[in-house]
């Protein structure tokens, strides 16, 4: 997975459905604990509710064979808490995972209005909850990218800036010392390239170091 998206601040969005108040809070999770920690976070604030039903889609990192950041693992889960099997947790689930978002973790808490929903109604209550959360949140977009440390003399500096934009690379820390290092973001496709033109202009003195590979924050 080359990118996702998950929300920039904690985010609350309420809605009515025949007397029943359905509030949907959605905040970025890093891992899974997390998420079970702010589910239990929102339990507490909402005691008194009849029902705070969640979801959460985390990443889990791993390391490949080569030692390098890789993901590795998608979790997906849910809970109804008590509401009738698949007719909370599963629909809102299914809502957060259709917007593409990652590292992200809902609940939905739903004070009882005295109005029994049906099934039917449960899901599309839950499910409308969760998409207006998920409308109204600010969002930011993550992808998968390499951080590398090119190290290289002051007259090829210049033309690394030249490449950077050319390909799209974001060029984050400069050291001058002897020589110059930049710390860089890029993709894949990108650091090949990047790689060769570097190793072409400099007659391969330029070095380049792959620091760590993970999700960076980008414009959308």
């Amino acid at each position: 997975m080359s990118e996702y998206i998950t929300v920039k601040n904690e985010y609350a969005d309420e809605i009515t459905e025949k007397k029943s108040r359905f509030i949907a809070t959605l905040r970025h999770v890093e891992n899974e604990d997390e998420a079970l920690g702010f589910i239990a976070e929102m339990k507490k604030k909402y005691w008194d509710a009849r029902h705070n039903c969640s979801a959460y889609i985390v990443l889990e990192e791993g390391t490949d064979a080569t030692g390098e950041k890789r993901i590795f693992k998608t979790i997906e889960k849910c809970s109804d808490d008590g509401e009738p099997s698949k007719t909370a947790g599963s629909p809102m689930l299914d809502v957060i995972r259709g917007a593409g978002m990652k590292n992200t973790a809902v609940v939905v808490t739903r004070y009882f209005g005295g109005v029994l929903l049906g099934t039917g109604g449960l899901v599309r209550a839950y499910s409308e909850a969760t998409a207006a959360a998920v409308e109204g949140a600010e969002k930011v977009h993550m992808r998968l990218l390499s951080k590398v440390k090119v190290a290289t003399d002051y007259t090829s500096y210049g033309k690394l800036s030249y490449i950077a934009s050319e390909e799209n690379i974001i060029l984050k820390d400069t050291v001058f010392t002897e020589n110059v290092e930049v710390t860089c973001l890029c993709d894949d496709i990108a650091l090949g390239r990047l790689r060769a033109k570097m190793a072409e202009i400099t007659a391969g003195k330029c070095k380049i170091e792959l620091l760590e590979n993970s999700y960076y924050q980008v414009e959308n």
